[in-house]
């Protein structure tokens, strides 16, 4: 007959080896599903995802397998995480960039709707989406924020709002088109610097032009452009 302090070691021990067997199953689980995320490999991560592994788990480097396939690129995947339910599409990365931003960036339209559709926030604090499509001149982006109540005149850390990084970076009809739906020419970043300013810096004289004739029809008296 076993004894009663036997018995207990033994269950213990069943109950060690179990939660060990979880901790390496999970482990596994962990590799293969940034693994498959990198290589694109949407039936590896339907499969973990309906195993229930969590699609929110952040790597070594603290990134979630959307934000490294918005990286990579791995759009088989993106898909499949964005259909996941479980899936945060406003987690950010190490600089405070979410996947909407990243995608308003490269101009991935299809994204861009694809992330609205599951509420990806539009505005946030510091650099938002808006910025991002203004940088780099993505007009039908930036309409599509905007009218989803985008704040035209966000400002990131330093005070800069997507006017001044669409007069220096962007094109001329993103310029044009953030003045015509209200965007304020006479803001000022932390700098003192107008995107007047950051048009001259940019060698953007199409810009310039654009700008100081917003500048001076908003405030004549301001001073001269």
């Amino acid at each position: 007959m076993t004894s009663q302090p036997t018995r207990r070691f033994l269950c213990l021990a069943v109950l060690a080896g179990a939660f060990m067997g979880a901790s390496v199953a999970h482990a596994g689980s962990f590799e293969d599903f940034f693994r498959a995320v990198r290589a694109d490999n949407a039936s590896g991560v339907r499969t973990l995802l309906n195993r229930g592994f969590d699609p929110n788990t952040r790597d070594e480097k603290g990134l979630t397998g959307l934000l490294i396939a918005l990286r990579e690129p791995s759009p088989k995947v993106i898909d499949v995480l964005l259909e996941s339910p479980k899936t945060d599409v406003n987690v950010l990365n190490a600089s405070g960039e979410s996947a909407l931003m990243l995608a308003a960036i490269k101009g991935q339209q299809d994204l861009v709707t694809q992330l609205l559709a599951r509420d990806a926030a539009v505005n946030k604090t510091g650099w938002t989406p808006l910025h991002y499509a203004a940088s780099s001149g993505q007009l039908t982006i930036i309409k599509v924020l905007l009218d989803k109540y985008a704040f035209i005149d966000a400002q990131s850390p330093n005070g800069t709002t997507p006017l001044m990084m669409a007069a220096m970076y962007g094109s001329p009809e993103s310029v044009k088109l953030l003045l015509e739906e209200g965007a304020d020419p006479l803001m000022k970043n932390e700098l003192g610097m107008t995107a007047l300013d950051f048009a001259v810096k940019g060698k953007r004289s199409d810009a310039e032009q654009m700008i100081a004739a917003a500048m001076r029809a908003k405030s004549p008296n301001a001073g001269k452009w």
